[in-house]
């Protein structure tokens, strides 16, 4: 027979902790803003509101200021959320790098380092990982006031119910349990998701995609990846993966992908594919104001902006061959707008109208009438896509309980 009181115990708990999130949400998102304010919005009980906010304030996770009363009297005492005692270290897990940031709870980075990897086995990885972290903590010491949350993003698939990781693209690994084992070395809430998926979130949260709650994040890198934010939330699959474009065979009898299969999107359009279709152009004897020392993103930008015309052809072909893809997808998931990320965006007055016409024409006018496609505005900052994971779990709450009753088991 069921335990009833268990499950009471349980409901009793999750109610807490949706309140919670939700009264945080609020003065997160509109503060300086008052309790009957609060109360109003969130549909609570003001009594369960001065609850709630005298915890946060007890905490020290909001704070209380003075505004100027409209009628000019009295000043009105309204609440704002506090974030700069609040740090958390992101990590953007490469396959040859580990970027390392301290964040703090309004997102502002406080310092950044990156390290190389040289680790081959899922072992090796997570002891070198961690001494990372170790060595990124020491040397900031200083900086950091109170640490709630160390987060990791890495490309991949990982379970979004245990935090395990289930295949990384370079490396074999076993059901990595990383968040557990986070936990248990650290003693801090830990997070692991996909990188592009999680860069997706933070563009919601963060850049471009903050005014609309549908959005597409493309991101161009050494592959291809995407990340579709439908309703404030990233789409995610039944095992956590959704979305890879990437592997889109764009070409039936094109080069072999790092998957196995043949002319995916990411053989097509990813910066090394670019870089290396130029520099066969250039051993083939075609003119340019690149060089064979030259052949990096940064630089057939760059060519390409001042004219080059190896340079803009080779972008055109993977703007056409990326805007189909994107078109199809439109098609599955009508977002409200476009982001497209990566070094290539340098180009963006090459690229974007390519893309544009795509969408224009291969896509149900509905769906892609005056849709923006816009470049990402966070720039290379790749760290803030694991912040943004932290982020998530203050806003549902599960983070945010676990700051209001510390000792408690920590969530995943």
């Amino acid at each position: 027979m069921p335990n009833s009181g268990a499950a009471q115990i349980g409901n009793i708990d999750l109610v807490k902790q949706l309140n919670g999130a939700a009264v945080y949400g609020l003065i997160d998102q509109h503060g300086p803003i008052s309790r009957i304010q609060v109360a109003e919005l969130s549909q609570l009980a003001p009594a369960s509101v001065t609850k709630i906010t005298r915890q946060l304030l007890e905490r020290g996770l909001i704070k209380e200021v003075e505004q100027q009363a409209s009628t000019g009297g009295r000043r009105a005492i309204s609440i704002v959320t506090e974030t700069h005692p609040f740090h958390t270290i992101a990590i953007r897990l490469g396959r040859k790098d580990a970027t390392i940031a301290l964040f703090d709870l309004s997102s502002r980075v406080i310092t950044e380092q990156s390290y190389p990897l040289s680790a081959h086995t899922q072992d090796s990885l997570q002891q070198q990982l961690f001494t990372l972290i170790e060595r990124f903590i020491a040397e900031n010491t200083t900086l950091i006031r109170e640490l709630i949350a160390i987060s990791v993003i890495l490309p991949g698939l990982v379970d979004p119910e245990n935090g395990q990781v289930r295949y990384m693209p370079h490396i074999d690994v076993n059901n990595w349990p990383l968040v557990g084992e986070l936990q248990k070395r650290f003693h801090l809430a830990s997070f692991v998701g996909h990188d592009i998926r999680s860069l997706a979130l933070a563009e919601y949260y963060f850049g471009a995609g903050n005014d609309c709650s549908d959005s597409l994040l493309v991101r161009i890198h050494r592959g291809a990846g995407a990340g579709v934010i439908i309703n404030e939330n990233i789409f995610v699959g039944r095992n956590g993966n959704a979305v890879e474009i990437g592997h889109i065979q764009v070409d039936p009898l094109g080069e072999r992908c790092a998957c196995g299969n043949f002319g995916c999107l990411e053989t097509v359009v990813s910066n090394p594919t670019i870089e290396k279709r130029v520099l066969q152009l250039l051993n083939a004897g075609h003119e340019s104001s690149l060089s064979i020392h030259t052949c990096t993103i940064q630089h057939i930008c760059d060519a390409a902006n001042r004219g080059d015309r190896l340079a803009t052809e080779v972008l055109q072909h993977a703007a056409l061959t990326l805007g189909k893809v994107i078109a199809s997808t439109i098609n599955l998931f009508n977002p409200q707008k476009v982001i497209i990320a990566g070094e290539i965006t340098a180009a963006e007055t090459i690229l974007f109208p390519l893309i544009q016409r795509c969408i224009d024409t291969q896509t149900l006018n509905a769906f892609g009438k005056n849709l923006p496609v816009v470049s990402s505005q966070l720039g290379n900052r790749t760290a803030i896509g694991a912040f943004a994971l932290v982020k998530r779990a203050m806003l549902n709450g599960k983070l945010l309980q676990h700051l209001l009753d510390d000792g408690k088991k920590i969530p995943i």
